[in-house]
């Protein structure tokens, strides 16, 4: 058995792919790049782009459309060990058909059907949870997601506010979504700290946590159902919940490159998501 080493990306995983079916090797393990030595033997690929594509092709061609988009969105989820188990779907997809896809009592595939129903309430969760502020007109904002859902909500961002500039960052998967009035890419980005705003930006912040502790009614207030509704996990990256200080504040070990917005410049709050 092998361990196969790539670079983390999708493209690099179906080069490891293709490599073990056609070298007929039971994968041990898929490495990245910052994992541990294993005791397996290693293979080091790099992504190769054209069989990449050829056995993305195949997946669609030999399978079905509907089993290539369930692999490429098992790739974004937080399934753990989900190459070794979507390699296990493409192998017997790629020989027994779709079946595999609509198999339920397969305990792969239901794991791989569990991690797609996690990532997709992620998905919908943050739709309503970002919160963007606007700095030096930019909207900047901030999310850590369990899921890579980024890719997932970038061209939802880039339509619905297809006349601004966006720039929102992962913090667990180190990768930023800009979008230029509708033109956007992702981009990996190791460092990033949003800068401090402007008094506008700081007056439209205190004003949306006034809102937010007056609008309750005091003799029905119900923390229990305020957490079903407005989940804990994500309120560390919500302007109602956190002083500008804190918004502000870079996460452990981040230096303070690539800070946008200088506080100089009038700024108009979008701290609530548009709708």
């Amino acid at each position: 058995m092998t361990a196969y080493r790539y670079d983390g990306t999708f493209a690099g995983f179906l080069t490891c792919v293709w490599d073990a079916l056609e070298s007929r090797t039971d994968p041990a393990a898929f490495l990245l790049p910052e994992d541990s030595p294993t005791f397996w033997e290693e293979r080091s690929l790099a992504a190769d782009r054209g069989r990449a594509k050829r056995l993305y092709a195949a997946l669609a061609r030999r399978v079905s459309p509907a089993f290539q988009k369930l692999v490429t969105r098992g790739f974004l989820t937080c399934l753990p060990e989900k190459e070794l188990a979507l390699f296990t779907l493409i192998r017997r997809g790629l020989q027994e058909g779709d079946r595999v896809r609509l198999d339920l009592s397969d305990p792969v595939m239901a794991d791989v059907n569990l991690a797609l129903t996690k990532m997709w309430t992620e998905w919908d969760h943050l739709k309503g949870f970002i919160r963007f502020s606007e700095l030096d007109g930019v909207l900047v904002g901030e999310i850590e997601p369990k899921n890579r859902v980024l890719p997932l909500l970038a061209s939802h961002f880039a339509a619905r506010y297809s006349g601004e500039r966006i720039v929102l960052y992962d913090r667990t998967h180190h990768e930023v979504f800009l979008s230029d009035r509708g033109r956007w890419r992702l981009l990996p980005a190791e460092d990033f700290r949003m800068g401090p705003a402007g008094a506008e930006e700081r007056a439209y912040r205190a004003m949306w946590r006034t809102y937010f502790d007056t609008i309750a009614i005091e003799g029905r207030l119900n923390p229990k159902c305020q957490s079903t509704h407005m989940p804990k996990r994500y309120r560390h990256v919500m302007t109602e919940f956190l002083t500008d200080g804190e918004m502000e504040r870079s996460l452990p070990g981040q230096s303070p490159a690539g800070s946008l917005g200088d506080g100089n410049s009038g700024q108009r709050s979008t701290s609530t998501t548009r709708r």
